[in-house]
């Protein structure tokens, strides 16, 4: 049997390699779990491992935020002693943040095999860095699973051989389906005095929305006059807060500003929401899956099925379409949209068919 090698680091990640880990405990793999601590706040990460019933992490390499050159070192150099020890016959990454990015690259150049879940996502602006983190992490892997079919087309024009690339449905959505239900009985509005299907769920974390004045405060100035129509909830990023605070920027009553969420809170807050604003890509794929309208603060998407299959739409910064977008929701007339092929819950089984067909074929004796 091989040894795995799971690595996660941020909030995304755990979402989308819990059910993965699931599966392979399941089958009997020999797997680690190694635990980067890119987010180290027991908020944006303990919590997680304990909600979604995933395993303590094996190894914890706690190197805590930096800027992205540095964290990105940090990884590298703990996760190469890491894996020198364990010897993994395969590492799997998520997704787009700097561990991603850190242990592929080590995983490359101690010829480790290398697999990454939610390949191909492509947003065509290099500007992001979650976007040079995708495109490298691709470049060197040797299983790419995509989470939709726009991955395997951008794959396929970059040359990755069709033997690579596995259209596996979201492993994000496996989380969803499995733990949905538990987070509405926990009915996380009344903790805030709100009634289902009246209040927006706003989250902003991007550095292109939050780290310059600027663009943050327009924002902010239209979410002040969304909250005159409709109450908003804004579960603020760490980041964020402290661009608000040192900014003086003033948030209408309207606007309830909390700490980051647990999972199931958030989820059960997604899925009675009225309608989401957010710049983060996972929430564009959890609306979808929740049939609930998303405005999406950004011009550009990596993730082209929400809006096509979904309930997604790309508003910018722009206070005339966010509030037209907020009008028409009002007004009941956002289209209803529908969940992208295979994004039924059971992506993480599709990920590890492939594993152990590969794992097969790879100790298979020479002939």
């Amino acid at each position: 049997m091989i040894k795995i090698c799971n690595v996660v680091g941020a909030r995304p990640n755990f979402m989308k390699m819990t059910p993965i880990v699931h599966e392979l405990e399941r089958r009997g793999f020999q797997q680690t779990l190694v635990h980067t601590g890119q987010h180290y706040d027991a908020r944006m990460s303990d919590v997680f491992f304990d909600e979604l019933g995933m395993p303590k992490p094996d190894v914890f390499l706690g190197v805590g935020s930096d800027s992205h050159a540095k964290q990105t070192a940090a990884i590298m150099v703990a996760f190469e002693s890491t894996c020198q020890e364990l010897r993994p016959d395969l590492v799997i990454v998520s997704g787009d943040v700097n561990s991603t990015l850190a242990a592929a690259l080590v995983a490359a150049k101690l010829q480790i095999p290398l697999a990454h879940v939610e390949a191909g996502l492509r947003s065509f602006d290099r500007a992001m860095p979650e976007e040079v983190n995708r495109v490298v992490t691709d470049r060197l892997s040797d299983l790419l699973f995509a989470s939709e079919e726009s991955g395997v087309t951008h794959l396929r024009h970059e040359g990755v051989p069709e033997k690579q690339i596995h259209l596996v449905g979201n492993c994000m959505v496996d989380s969803l389906v499995k733990h949905r239900d538990a987070s509405l009985l926990r009915s996380p509005w009344k903790e805030f005095n709100l009634e289902p299907g009246s209040y927006a769920l706003l989250t902003l974390h991007r550095p292109s929305n939050v780290d310059e004045d600027g663009p943050l405060r327009a924002i902010m100035a239209t979410v002040n006059r969304v909250a005159e129509r409709l109450p908003v909830l804004f579960p603020v990023h760490p980041r964020t807060r402290d661009r608000l605070n040192r900014g003086g920027i003033v948030t209408a009553p309207g606007i309830r500003l909390t700490d980051p969420l647990p999972y199931l809170t958030f989820l059960g807050l997604m899925a009675r929401a009225k309608c989401v604003l957010t710049d983060s890509g996972g929430i564009q794929e959890e609306t979808t899956a929740l049939g609930v309208p998303c405005l999406t603060l950004r011009e550009n998407t990596e993730r082209p099925a929400t809006i096509s299959c979904g309930t997604n739409r790309l508003v910018g910064n722009d206070p005339a379409q966010i509030e037209a977008g907020i009008a028409e929701i009002l007004a009941d007339r956002w289209p209803t949209g529908s969940r992208p092929p295979l994004w039924d819950g059971r992506a993480a089984v599709r990920v590890v068919d492939v594993i152990e067909a590969w794992a097969g074929k790879r100790q298979a004796p020479l002939l």
